[in-house]
């Protein structure tokens, strides 16, 4: 069960701390409970009802209306704007309240939908990449358990794998990419839509995964000759500097254009190798590619 403070509702439902105290005295919209110190604290519940207010509240219903309904009115007047607007707010909201409480059918359900909707890509890039941010927000004040981080991370990777098995495999003389994640790096839900995007504009893949030791890297290179190395790095390592291990790639594979993103570029400051490119996101790798 989740214990939010009200600077991290704030940050996950976007209402400003000084008017969820407002709605607090006023409506009665929330009821925050007290530590023995009297700090204030909120449930998973209060979570997703402060939620489904800001919502309503930003789809011009009133707050004094809002206060009048019933829990269950609430959820369904949030399905009923859900289904009409098309704002990528709503659906990120609903993402995240169906992950609070680890409801798998109604997270599938949600996510199929917006596929259907909105296509795959725009699903992927302007829909669950900002509700992964969000499930950043939650791991980092350790309100989201490792079951329920990778019960979500499971279905969105379920989704992408589905859609990269539909693709049409490229021509034997295209051009080669290898896709791979440094060892100890497990975060592969975004080297997974790189994948996609890639396959996608009709390269040929090589999809090593996650945890790839860099002997194996260099035999894959060895065996298939790719024109380009795909990879993302997130998390840092203890062995080596991210300077040094990008000085690693290049020198190793001296002929080959390396792609690299990943968190850990964000406060890089280096200089980078000549036949290293970094890209920031999705997009960026969609242009480099065309």
């Amino acid at each position: 069960m989740g214990s939010y403070s009200i600077k991290e509702l704030e940050q996950l439902s976007g209402i400003k701390a000084h008017t969820i105290r407002i709605w607090e005295k006023r409506h009665r919209i929330i009821e925050p409970a007290r530590t023995d110190t009297n700090i204030r604290y909120y449930s998973d519940a209060e979570l997703k009802k402060i939620i489904s207010v800001s919502l309503l509240n930003n789809n011009g219903i009133k707050i004094s209306k809002i206060a009048d309904m019933s829990t269950d009115d609430l959820y369904k007047k949030v399905l009923e704007i859900s289904e009409m607007k098309s704002e990528v707010s709503i659906h990120i909201d609903q993402l995240v309240m169906a992950m609070i409480d680890m409801e798998e059918e109604q997270f599938e359900k949600i996510l199929s939908n917006l596929i259907l909707r909105y296509g795959f890509e725009k699903t992927i890039t302007e829909i669950t990449y900002p509700f992964l941010e969000k499930i950043g927000i939650l791991w980092q004040t350790q309100n989201i358990t490792p079951a329920q981080e990778h019960f979500i991370s499971n279905l969105i990777r379920q989704k992408i794998i589905v859609a990269i098995d539909g693709l049409p495999i490229p021509p034997k003389e295209s051009k080669t990419v290898v896709l791979y994640l440094r060892e100890k790096e497990l975060h592969e839900i975004g080297l997974l839509f790189y994948h996609y995007l890639v396959k996608k504009t009709g390269y040929r893949t090589y999809y090593l995964g996650q945890n790839v030791p860099h002997e194996d890297l260099k035999q894959v290179v060895k065996s298939h000759k790719p024109q380009f190395i795909l990879t993302s790095i997130t998390s840092g390592s203890e062995l080596i500097s991210l300077e040094d291990y990008l000085s690693k790639l290049s020198s190793d594979f001296t002929e080959i254009r390396i792609l690299i993103s990943g968190m850990q570029l964000a406060t890089y400051s280096g200089q980078f190798p000549t036949n290293i490119i970094a890209f920031r996101n999705a997009m960026a790798l969609k242009e480099l590619l065309q």
